[in-house]
């Protein structure tokens, strides 16, 4: 009976050890799927190399503007951007109702200026006899005045030239009284021939200065001289436009080359600026594309590039040969690439590829494993301690500042990190300082 108690305590015992083993096991089973999986990866020693690989289009290297008439109306269109065209070729075509409506304005204005000059002469005509009629009436009257005038001064002078003389032959028998009213008459007479003069003087200037307020010239009127400006235009654009209506209308190529631009539109109206840009074939064409901000710092004015245009098996070199911020679009840069003769035609798109070969960096992880937040960087470590289930892993976050990047590596400096460490690339769930993790198998 001993012995079969004992082999019951010691089967219980053994059964008790199993289910705790039993249940150890799926405690940790159970903590140990609820601890995030994470993979890990060591740092290399690396070249972090730039590459630049941007689309653009070719482009004429110089254009010609075609010019025309404003304001016509547009009927047809004989070309598209991208068609070749040469000397003498239409490119588009005038609406001739249209074009005899301007015209018969144009005309109607000229005559009313040509009516408005005329009235102009006519009146200045007009107003040249009133004034030499003035003119000679006032010389006339001055004539006069002045013949009259002298006549009073005659009178005076003559007046005191008898007061005189009758002093002279009655004074010796002469009274005092009497002696004294011919001294009187003599000194009237003086006065009255001095009033006659000033009295001619005065009247001869105020009918001198009236023939000089009528000579005087007028004031100036720039009415007829703006006019006959206005009548000059006018007569040049009818030219302009006969020229237009003797063509039918049509618009020609001043020179050969690809329409690049077109302005106007079938139903529109010209402008004054050029209404299409032609392609000079004489001038090489160019490449052009666009940097952004980050792309800029991996490229520079003068640098040789790989140049692949559609159509072409092979890259070419080529170098940057202008490099600036763009004005419509402030904080990306324009890239212009001068190509050989003969090389693409405006519209052709290529790629251009630039390599920016870094220095080596010996600590470098993939950009999975930084996490910034703020300006400042992380990265999560593997470490081991002893837990109460045993040893267990944790994510230590150690701080890093990044001196080099590429979209395949980072490159860190003055971190403490060393090859034997093991960065965190991935993790199920969000990952904390400290925090309790699994490795991947």
């Amino acid at each position: 009976m001993e012995d079969k108690r004992k082999k019951k305590i010691v089967t219980g015992f053994m059964v008790f050890l199993a289910a705790m083993w039993l249940c150890t096991v799926i405690s940790k089973s159970i903590y140990a799927s609820r601890l995030p999986i994470v993979s890990t990866e060591s740092i290399e020693s690396k070249y972090v190399e730039h590459v630049v690989n941007v689309d653009g289009i070719v482009v004429a290297g110089e254009k010609n503007p075609v010019t025309a008439l404003g304001g016509l109306r547009v009927e047809r269109l004989a070309v598209q951007v991208g068609d070749q065209v040469e000397e003498g070729d239409v490119l588009f075509a005038i609406d001739l109702e249209d074009l005899a409506s301007i015209m018969e304005e144009k005309q109607n204005a000229i005559a009313r200026i040509q009516t408005q000059i005329d009235t102009i002469l006519a009146n200045e005509e007009l107003a040249r006899q009133r004034k030499a009629l003035e003119e000679q009436r006032a010389r006339e009257d001055y004539d006069e005045l002045a013949r009259r005038e002298d006549t009073l001064v005659g009178r005076a002078a003559e007046a005191y030239s008898q007061a005189e003389d009758d002093l002279g032959e009655l004074h010796d028998g002469l009274d005092g009284e009497t002696d004294d009213a011919l001294k009187d008459a003599l000194q009237q007479a003086a006065y009255a021939e001095a009033d006659a003069k000033w009295q001619r003087d005065s009247a001869m200037k105020d009918a001198g200065r009236k023939v000089e307020d009528i000579l005087a010239p007028e004031n100036e009127d720039a009415t007829l001289e703006v006019s006959r400006l206005e009548l000059a235009d006018l007569r040049a654009d009818l030219a302009l436009y006969q020229e237009v209506k003797n063509a039918n209308g049509e618009i020609r190529a001043e020179h050969g080359g690809m329409v690049t631009d077109i302005f106007i539109t079938t139903g529109g109206r010209t402008s004054d600026s050029a209404v299409m840009l032609l392609a000079d074939d004489s001038v090489p064409c160019q490449f052009k594309t666009t940097l952004t901000q980050e792309q800029k710092k991996y490229v520079g004015l003068n640098d040789t590039v790989s140049l692949k245009l559609d159509g072409s098996s092979k890259e070419k070199e080529a170098v940057i040969d202008y490099l600036a911020e763009s004005s419509s679009a402030p904080g990306s840069y324009e890239v212009y690439i001068n190509l050989p003769e003969g090389t693409g035609v405006p519209g052709m798109s290529g790629t251009m590829s630039h390599v920016e070969s870094g220095e080596k960096r010996p600590c470098c992880v993939t950009p999975a494993a930084v996490t910034t937040v703020e300006g400042r960087s992380h990265v999560y470590v593997v470490r081991e301690r002893e837990g109460i289930l045993g040893m267990e892993y944790y994510a230590e976050q150690v701080s890093v500042r990044i001196a080099d990047q590429n979209d395949y590596f980072v490159a860190l400096e003055n971190a403490p990190l060393d090859q034997e460490d093991r960065i965190i690339i991935s993790s199920t769930k969000a990952l904390e300082n400290g925090e309790i993790v699994r490795l991947s198998e």
